[in-house]
């Protein structure tokens, strides 16, 4: 049985990050979604959060499990049986950055392969942080994530505005 692993912070999850798991979906036997937790991003949403909205959104894709990435995510990789992992790019920008980590995961376990995704083309312009930023100002992100992260986006922002609290800047993912 194949199985690939797709990790990300996924704060919050849209439609170019449930393309890649789409086309991963089709090529696996079987996909884990991981959410990963990175100390250098201050997250929107909780790491529990980011999980349940990846539930719902990938709820379609009946091999697709999605989990909590502890650590390192080839060390994840290891521990899940996943023989690849998935990343997707959406612009040249993103290529040496995950140039770099592919190599290091590969001296890290060299088992476990990496494979890059581009998104369709009406999503690769789609980033997490620019949807963030966007419905912190109040903008309509319905084209760019599922309904039920719209939801939450907008729940957990007008929280943060009755809150006092600040509307921050959000992170890249």
């Amino acid at each position: 049985m194949s199985t690939a692993l797709y990790a990300g912070t996924f704060d919050p999850v849209t439609y170019g990050h449930v393309d890649v798991v789409r086309r991963a979906a089709a090529l696996f036997d079987k996909v884990i979604v991981g959410v990963s937790v990175n100390p250098r991003k201050a997250p929107l949403f909780s790491t529990e959060e980011r999980a349940e909205m990846l539930r719902e959104a990938c709820a379609e894709f009946p091999n697709v499990d999605v989990a909590i990435v502890p650590g390192l995510v080839v060390e994840f990789a290891r521990t899940v049986g996943a023989g690849v992992i998935v990343r997707g790019l959406r612009a040249a920008s993103d290529f040496e950055f995950e140039l770099q980590m592919a190599s290091t995961n590969r001296e890290l376990a060299p088992e476990v392969e990496t494979i890059f995704f581009t998104p369709a083309p009406q999503y690769h312009y789609i980033s997490a942080s620019i949807v963030a930023e966007i419905a912190s100002f109040g903008g309509n992100v319905s084209e760019f994530v599922p309904p039920g992260v719209e939801r939450r986006l907008e729940e957990r922002l007008a929280e943060r505005r009755e809150s006092g609290g600040k509307e921050g800047s959000p992170s890249k993912s």
